[in-house]
């Protein structure tokens, strides 16, 4: 993977899963743990020297590749409108946050917070997940419109449910960013539809 459009839809494709994972875990309160913690580790690399050094294991986009064909193509099966509601949710979101430098040093500074952690425990465990569940919610939610989430009451009154819906938007949110470092933009998504889509088929080809 080394071409711009290559780079920028593995971005987008890591937003997607984030948005499709969401749906899993307030629907089913539960989702594939090695997608959701591709996502997760994605928050903790600061500074990577390449975009792909963000999500090194590709294979594990595959859900987030193959729902943004799914969301773009031109088939005949209706499209999954929370996903596309998630998705736009989180892209508003990064929007607001990247014009604020103070919230940005604060969010450098709770995220350098769970690297510490992740030292010692699992970012899976439950007390990782709660601090970057909180760093969506203290950090970021307020910024703009709330995502408001659709599931089942079972599992959305559940707290560690909660926990892994604010972990997997936080992720979706980080995403963005990288997106947005590659020089995705909004318009893009509308005006090279195609491309993006030849570039996610191809990725999952490669899988």
């Amino acid at each position: 993977m080394r071409n711009k459009q290559a780079v920028q839809t593995m971005a987008l494709a890591a937003v997607c899963q984030a948005a499709w994972l969401v749906q899993q875990v307030a629907r089913h309160g539960s989702c594939d743990e090695e997608s959701m913690r591709c996502l997760l580790q994605g928050i903790l690399v600061t500074d990577p020297d390449k975009a792909e050094s963000v999500y090194p294991n590709h294979a594990l986009l595959r859900n987030g590749y193959s729902t943004l064909v799914e969301q773009l193509g031109n088939n005949r099966n209706p499209k999954n409108v929370e996903l596309t509601r998630y998705v736009i949710g989180m892209v508003a979101l990064e929007r607001k946050l990247s014009g604020k430098r103070r919230v940005l040093s604060v969010l450098g500074e709770r995220v350098g917070q769970i690297k510490r952690q992740a030292l010692h425990f699992d970012l899976m465990a439950d007390t990782v997940l709660g601090n970057l569940a909180g760093i969506y919610s203290d950090v970021i939610s307020n910024l703009g419109p709330r995502i408001q989430v659709s599931g089942a009451p079972l599992y959305l009154q559940q707290p560690q449910v909660q926990h892994k819906i604010r972990a997997l938007l936080l992720a979706g949110i980080r995403a963005c960013v990288l997106w947005r470092q590659l020089g995705g933009r909004r318009r893009h998504i509308l005006f090279f539809r195609k491309k993006v889509i030849a570039a996610a088929e191809a990725a999952l080809r490669q899988l």
